[in-house]
């Protein structure tokens, strides 16, 4: 099927990637587990002093949300624009990168600029296979629903989409611009997909996560993610395709669709409630082949969301997203080639 422009939306920060290999030592130093996302607080200043002074750090349009919609535009290719997003950055030499490698991938970003805060940026701190991201917000943390989403302009191209893509990580920034679009969705029967998007979401903003819960119709997760929100919730049990069971049962707000839960678990069987929870088993890969599995989350869903806005079946969109997320494991950040090759 022909994709119209605009038809995927997404929403969320839009950050600069500094991305470096260093060592355990460096981690220590700052008080960083290997594998983790965390915003940045006032004691990682100097972190973000000391890594780009790093042998071979390398700079990348970044930004959950952002990496997805990317991601899925650049498997669909053509027509170009088929993916939206929207994200605050500021009037900066960061924030002009950020425009150009948007529009380099096709994407029709509108980005909300503001002199304030500096772009916002994402230390990726890289150690074997594992990646340690701390993120200074700054711009993206700007973000304002009545500065920006509620403009005309900006809401017909809200409108024009079927498919939502919010991550978790956005519920910090704008929880009132999320529920609009959650709603919006909801009451017109399209689909809105959110993303745990790191532990400490379902720990500290569970609340605002809470409230948009009865207008997911998808969400995404990890097993790290998948196993602190029941935790959070109550679930109690371990068992992720339990956990994925439960939280399909959340209350929802549109009946016409019922909560699809997919979660991913690294090279281990990403679980998904296809009418009932079935393991779907990623794709191999050598252990030496992997560069660097920054992004590999946000790929998948990219990849995901690029079958399901052409209308595809959930197993073929769980294909779609093993295949993307398979590509970029192989890359520094969440970079592409030129082409997909999926069939």
């Amino acid at each position: 099927t022909k994709v119209l422009e605009n038809t995927l939306f997404g929403m969320g920060n839009p950050l600069l990637d500094i991305s470096a290999v260093v060592d355990k030592d460096f981690l220590d130093k700052f008080g960083l587990k290997p594998n983790d996302q965390i915003l940045a607080e006032d004691k990682h200043k100097a972190l973000f002093e000391e890594i780009v002074k790093r042998s071979k750090v390398e700079y990348h349009a970044g930004g959950s949300t952002q990496n997805s919609v990317k991601i899925a535009q650049w498997m669909i290719q053509k027509p170009h624009k088929v993916a939206t997003f929207f994200g605050c950055i500021g009037t900066d030499r960061f924030g002009e990168i950020l425009k150009k490698k948007a529009e380099e991938a096709h994407v029709d970003a509108h980005y909300y600029e503001q002199n304030e805060e500096p772009t916002g940026t994402c230390a990726a701190c890289i150690t074997g296979d594992n990646r340690s991201l701390v993120a200074n917000l700054a711009a993206a943390n700007c973000y304002k629903k009545e500065k920006h989403l509620d403009l005309d302009s900006n809401w017909e191209l809200v409108e024009k989409a079927k498919v939502y893509y919010i991550a978790g990580f956005f519920l910090t920034v704008s929880p009132e611009s999320i529920l609009k679009v959650a709603k919006h969705a909801s009451d017109n029967n399209k689909i809105f997909c959110m993303n745990l998007s790191a532990p400490f979401i379902s720990q500290f903003f569970k609340e605002p996560l809470m409230k948009v819960m009865p207008y997911v119709d998808i969400l995404f997760g990890n097993e790290t993610e998948a196993a602190t929100f029941a935790k959070e919730l109550g679930f109690e049990t371990d068992d992720i395709a339990e956990i994925a069971k439960k939280t399909q049962n959340l209350p929802k707000d549109n009946a016409k669709r019922q909560r699809v839960v997919v979660f991913t678990q690294g090279k281990d069987d990403t679980v998904a409630t296809v009418g009932r929870v079935t393991m779907f088993p990623v794709l191999d890969i050598d252990q030496n082949d992997i560069v660097d599995t920054n992004g590999a989350g946000d790929a998948f869903v990219g990849g995901f969301l690029s079958a399901l806005v052409q209308e595809h079946a959930l197993e073929e969109c769980i294909r779609a997203g093993h295949y993307s997320a398979n590509v970029i494991i192989r890359r520094v950040g969440c970079t592409f080639p030129e082409k997909p090759d999926f069939h």
